[in-house]
């Protein structure tokens, strides 16, 4: 059995009591776990499975697939976001690191800037300066930057596409007044 500390940066359903959850983790990168019966009342994950907390979780790994079984999960700092925009900026975040992290690569720097972001944003207001220090902090820390070159031009190049959830996160921190 494997155990981590990890930050949930994505879940979706897989039956009717089974959720298929991505984690980023300290030390074994990307993982992806089913969580059995954890959409049962009454579920031991019940109130570990919530986006960007950061917990410990015990899995067992698969021999014979890339998505290993949650064991246990148990919070360690919760996010409490202070809106909807910090909720979307949020998860930019979180796709954006799925987008340019491999599952079981470990990248402790990528999950300390991760983590980072998650606690600042569960205390502050999402800014455009979060945004950007996230983007250029992110790309720093992969070796992609370039002094003469937009980090976004530098994260689409890398990756082949920007997250499709930065424009709704960037709408969300420059709301347009109407006319």
């Amino acid at each position: 059995m494997e155990q981590t500390e990890a930050i949930l940066i994505r879940k979706r359903k897989w039956s009717d009591t089974s959720l298929i959850t991505t984690w980023f983790t300290a030390s074994h990168g990307k993982v992806t776990t089913v969580a059995k019966a954890a959409r049962r009342a009454g579920s031991p994950f019940a109130g570990g499975l919530d986006l960007f907390h950061r917990v410990e979780i015990a899995y067992v790994c698969s021999r014979k697939s890339a998505v290993h079984t949650l064991r246990e999960v148990r919070l360690i700092e919760s996010f409490d976001s202070v809106g909807t925009t910090n909720l979307f900026v949020c998860g930019y975040f979180a796709e954006l690191v799925d987008l340019v992290t491999q599952p079981g690569c470990p990248a402790p720097e990528i999950f300390d800037l991760l983590n980072r972001a998650c606690r600042h944003l569960s205390t502050n207001p999402a800014s455009n300066r979060s945004l950007e220090f996230f983007e250029n902090e992110l790309c720093r820390l992969m070796g992609i930057e370039d002094s003469a070159a937009c980090t976004l031009v530098a994260i689409e190049t890398y990756c082949g596409r920007i997250p499709t959830s930065r424009k709704a996160a960037v709408d969300l921190l420059n709301p347009r007044t109407a006319p």
